[in-house]
């Protein structure tokens, strides 16, 4: 991909059916990176247009289970508002299938640059993966996994009634009646194995055969696996980006904005004492720093995993460097560690954390996302997530001991059984705080521990007012500000335009 300066001439748009052959359908693997020349003014407003999606998407999963008839309804708005394509091959129109297509490629470069970045990119790309995916007909996903050269090929009608009875027993909610309008695809076993460890499908001489309701995990894994291969071969050309001064502000820019605050600093730093840790613990901490809290009270010690996201959540919610050491040490050597343990093995740790040994890194608290896919916990670990890595049964019995009514727990278990752990968490907040809906989309927590501090001390009305997350996508990449036609013009204004960009980004 080509940059021109902006206010260049434009090269003439493609015509006819050169337009099909550079960007020939709106369902994409991105397989190839576009080579067509585009403006700078062009590459900015893809970028900020397709990171609006993306963090809609991201907001949608949050507030709404994903999938269901709400959650399509609201996507689909976003899609059309933003003018994305999202239903067919072939037939959206060609504008839109090349900004879907370029805008993609734009935030690889600005998504790359970290294994946090490139969790998130992942994870909004295969949401909006499948989603324009269940909206294909059958001729047309028969035509997607051809022109992917994904060998999964539909059964025939004989093969069907030959193993009817099978199909009918190994499918969820499948039918003799319901058999005739649901296509079943002969995958090789390794290709289904989500499927085949939870016994979802029929297998038969090595072959897994796949409703068409479910061909969609295992195509939305493969376009996993790709992306992540693409998003390391990215990471390896960044130098050559990061060397241009017209892109490198504005992909900075970019990837600071992918899950709003980061809580790395905050207001209230050294305004909250050690002695009212317990108080907060009780009434505004998320389920995962209770636990943790509890535990640390409990027993005196924590391994790495949790001084690690505990720690970090406490220095977000205001703790200072020598209030952690403090607390720490306090509580180590109430169990097997002395005070000159402690000073030798632990307090490097966290001074490390507040960028004070080692490598100078202000290190941020973990968001929702980071605690929920990355390093479960272990045996005699009380780290990560409690609706993803808990017992169902020992998390009733925890939700139980927090005074959690029996009704509310079994709201919080059917979104944990459904995989909504983010709202889980949310129910929980409305549970323990008393209030009908939360009013902001979690994915922090210390975005939970704000979130509750305003509530308890009268700053908001949960009820009434929506939380926007701060430094989230703009809410109309049209305000983009243009500029001049010269080179140099973009560059002695490069400033003011991220500042601009920057605006934007915190109004959505």
């Amino acid at each position: 991909m080509e940059f021109r300066k902006r206010g260049a001439r434009l090269n003439p748009r493609l015509n006819g059916d050169r337009k099909g052959e550079l960007f020939p359908y709106s369902l994409q693997f991105y397989q190839l990176p576009p080579t067509e020349n585009i403006s700078l003014s062009e590459f900015e407003t893809f970028a900020i247009e397709r990171l609006k999606l993306l963090k809609a998407i991201e907001n949608l999963g949050v507030s709404y289970v994903k999938h269901t008839d709400d959650y399509n309804k609201k996507l689909e708005s976003e899609l059309r508002k933003l003018k994305f394509p999202f239903h067919l091959l072939q037939d959206d129109p060609y504008d839109q299938r090349r900004k879907d297509y370029i805008s993609h490629f734009i935030l690889r470069l600005a998504y790359c640059q970290s294994e946090d970045l490139r969790r998130w990119f992942i994870q909004q790309e295969m949401d909006l993966f499948k989603f324009r995916f269940v909206q294909l007909k059958n001729n047309k996903v028969q035509e997607f996994l051809k022109l992917n050269d994904l060998e999964f090929v539909a059964i025939s009608e004989e093969e069907k009634n030959m193993h009817q009875k099978d199909l009918i027993d190994s499918t969820h909610s499948l039918s003799s009646v319901k058999m005739e309008d649901v296509d079943f695809y002969k995958v090789p076993f390794q290709a289904a194995l989500d499927l085949v460890r939870p016994r979802k499908v029929f297998l038969s001489q090595g072959f897994a055969f796949i409703p068409s309701t479910d061909i969609v995990a295992i195509v939305q894994n493969d376009f996993r696996v790709r992306l992540s291969k693409a998003l390391a071969l990215s990471a390896r050309s960044l130098p050559i980006v990061q060397s241009d001064e017209r892109l490198q502000p504005l992909l900075s820019h970019l990837s600071h904005s992918y899950i709003g605050q980061d809580f790395s600093s905050q207001r209230n730093t050294g305004k909250i004492s050690l002695d009212q840790i317990d108080a907060l613990a009780s009434k505004s901490f998320p389920l995962c720093m209770r636990q943790l809290h509890k535990s640390l009270r409990e027993h005196h010690h924590l391994r790495h995993g949790g001084r690690m996201q505990y720690g970090l959540f406490l220095k977000g919610i205001g703790i200072t460097l020598e209030q952690a050491l403090q607390f720490w040490k306090l509580e180590f050597i109430k169990g097997k560690v002395d005070s000159e343990k402690f000073d030798k093995v632990y307090a490097y740790s966290i001074r490390h954390n507040y960028g004070k040994e080692g490598k100078r890194t202000d290190y941020t608290p973990y968001s929702c996302m980071k605690i929920i896919l990355s390093n479960p916990p272990s045996q005699g670990d009380y780290h990560g997530c409690p609706f993803k890595h808990s017992d169902p049964e020992l998390l009733k019995q925890k939700l139980q001991s927090f005074k959690v009514s029996t009704s509310g727990i079994n709201q919080i278990l059917d979104l944990v059984k459904g995989m909504h752990y983010q709202l889980a968490c949310q129910k929980y907040f409305e549970l323990t705080h008393n209030v009908d809906d939360c009013g902001f989309s979690l994915n922090h927590p210390n975005q939970y521990f704000a979130e509750s501090q305003k509530l308890l001390t009268g700053v908001r009305d949960i009820k009434k007012e929506q939380t926007q997350v701060e430094s989230s996508p703009a809410s109309s990449a049209s305000q983009i500000p243009s500029s001049s036609s010269s080179g140099s013009n973009f560059t002695n204004t490069q400033s003011e335009n991220m500042e601009d960009m920057e605006q934007l980004l915190s109004d959505y």
